[in-house]
Formats: C-alpha cells, sequence, structure tokens
C-alpha cells in the first residue's frame, strides 16, 4: 500500500478557490492539461440554506495510466487497447460548509477495485496565517493493489508507478485550479475576456 500526503497553498481566498475547483473539471481551456478525465456527471446536490451546506456527489470517469501485462490480462479492456489503459468510473463525493469557510472531498474508485483501490481526501481552508487571502489545501491519497498484495515486490512497483501518475495529474489539477482563480478575479476586476 502505498500512501502520500500533498499540501498546496493556494494565494487566493477561500470561496475563489472553492468557485475554481468546482470549475476544474468543466472548463473548457482545462481538457487538454486534463486530459486523462474522460467524463464527469453530477449524480445528486443537496443543499441545506438554514446551515449554509452543500452535499454533492459526481461520477467522474477517467483513464487509466497504462497497465503493467500482468493485470492487463486480469482486464480484457486493457488488454484490447493500445496504450494498455483501462477506463475507471469513480464516485467524487462532496461537503462545502460556508459558514465555517471549509470544503472536504472524498473520491474512490468504483471499478476496477477487484484490482486497484485508490482514496483520494482533500480539503480546503483558510490559511492559518492569512485566512482572508489564501487557501490552505490538503490532499491524502492511498493506492493498494489487491489481486497482488501475495507478490508484494509487483504489488509495490505497480502502486509506485501509480501514484507517480496521480502525483502528475495532481500537479496538473493545481495548475488547472490556478488558472481559473486568476480568471475569476480579474472576471471580478472586470477585466476577465476569458478563462485561458
Amino acid at each position: 500500500m502505498v500512501v502520500y500526503t500533498q499540501e498546496h497553498v493556494y494565494r487566493h481566498p477561500w470561496d475563489r478557490v472553492t468557485a475554481a475547483a468546482w470549475r476544474k473539471f468543466t472548463d473548457p481551456a482545462s481538457r487538454s492539461a486534463l486530459s486523462h478525465v474522460a467524463d464527469v456527471h453530477t449524480l445528486h446536490r443537496r443543499l441545506e440554506p438554514a446551515e449554509g451546506r452543500l452535499h454533492a456527489a459526481r461520477s467522474i470517469t477517467v483513464r487509466s495510466p497504462p497497465l503493467p501485462f500482468i493485470l492487463r490480462r486480469l482486464l480484457p479492456a486493457a488488454a484490447a487497447s493500445p496504450s494498455g489503459a483501462a477506463l475507471c468510473h469513480c464516485v467524487e463525493t462532496s461537503l462545502v460548509d460556508a459558514p465555517r469557510r471549509a470544503m472536504d472531498v472524498v473520491v474512490r474508485n468504483v471499478s476496477l477495485r477487484g484490482i486497484i483501490e485508490v482514496e483520494e481526501r482533500a480539503s480546503y481552508r483558510p490559511h492559518p496565517e492569512r485566512p482572508d487571502e489564501w487557501t490552505q489545501f490538503r490532499q491524502e491519497t492511498t493506492i493498494r493493489c489487491r489481486p497482488l498484495a501475495a507478490l508484494a515486490a509487483v504489488a509495490e512497483k505497480v502502486e509506485h508507478r501509480c501514484a507517480e501518475k496521480f502525483l502528475q495529474n495532481s500537479a496538473k489539477g493545481r495548475e488547472v485550479v490556478e488558472r481559473i482563480c486568476r480568471y475569476l478575479e480579474a472576471e471580478a476586476a472586470g477585466a476577465a475576456p476569458s478563462a485561458s
């Protein structure tokens, strides 16, 4: 099992960063940076107006990194794919608590779980030193390759390869959120021609 944590400080206020985070998958200018994301659909949204909380769930379909030969044998779709990649369906659940200025996101894969389990937990909070200006982002990801647990060395290689790809995709996601934040800042100032 591989577990890693990343932290990032957005030099933008919490409301702008969380608005950008919601837009990152649907923003047309993000498609090339987030090319591993094949599809996103909102499953449900529930607003608690009195408490200022939003609960939401989205399905996200992503293209896996190229799988090692041994895993391709277990997945006919990956074996048939020229790149050795497979589509993986995930569910993202989010809770936004506006009065507390807290947003928590959990993403888990629902397909390929017999082979690999991935859970990503992210939080957005006002930065403790500059709460009205900056946002602290924290992400913890756990990756576990199930069928190869008996073959610890192989499982470890697969988990580390997946972790490398997740780290690359996380960096792309942060760049997209930063770009959208700059757009929202310019829009608020009345000078935003486009989100790109």
